[in-house]
């Protein structure tokens, strides 16, 4: 478990589905982004962060999603309680409470369909990108599989990147100038329709 940050349980995030797993090491950043991650693809987040500071200056935290269920429907319950209770102080859920005030995109990365991550969609602010192994695979290496689900260290830069391009902050070309940098096929095939 990672050192406990001043004023939070991880415990609790660890219960509730998500908690921040790895602070980035950039302090002064133009461009911030949130990374979440579980599982296996929890590396390639981590080596995501690393290529994002060291070559972007782009400062991403890394957040350990252990339950969008869990999240989803703790969600769910605040809104049907508010829903139910429009004269009482509304609810705010776990999910909305402990993504408050974070800066840039958030990229959620995993070995599970997008439709895992996208389940939250609705409470997270901002430009959210989900990314997973939708389409079918093929009998290779984890790292051609991960590469080909676009869910590699590589991929999720490109998305971090990409997020902040939506946003404004980050031109057309310097996306895709870190495409062609980072050895990613602008042109292979989409999983999906394999």
């Amino acid at each position: 478990m990672p050192p406990r940050p001043r004023g939070k349980s991880i415990e609790e995030g660890i219960i509730r589905g998500l908690y921040r797993f790895r602070r980035s090491a950039l302090k002064k950043a133009t461009h911030h982004a949130q990374i979440f991650a579980s599982g296996s693809i929890m590396l390639q987040a981590l080596r995501s962060q690393e290529i994002l500071e060291e070559n972007y200056g782009v400062a991403a935290d890394i957040w350990s999603a252990t339950s969008y269920q869990i999240l989803r429907n703790e969600a769910l319950a605040c809104e049907r309680w508010n829903r139910l209770n429009p004269t009482r102080k509304a609810r705010v859920s776990y999910l909305e409470k402990t993504l408050k005030g974070l800066k840039g995109p958030i990229v959620a990365a995993s070995d599970y369909m997008k439709l895992v991550s996208e389940q939250i969609a609705r409470w997270v602010p901002g430009t959210y990108v989900p990314l997973g192994t939708d389409g079918f695979g093929l009998s290779d290496t984890r790292e051609a599989l991960r590469r080909h689900f676009e869910v590699d260290a590589e991929s999720i830069v490109i998305a971090v990147l990409d997020g902040l391009r939506q946003d404004g902050a980050l031109s057309c070309e310097d996306l895709a100038q870190a495409v062609a940098d980072l050895g990613v096929d602008p042109g292979k095939t989409d999983p999906m329709s394999i």
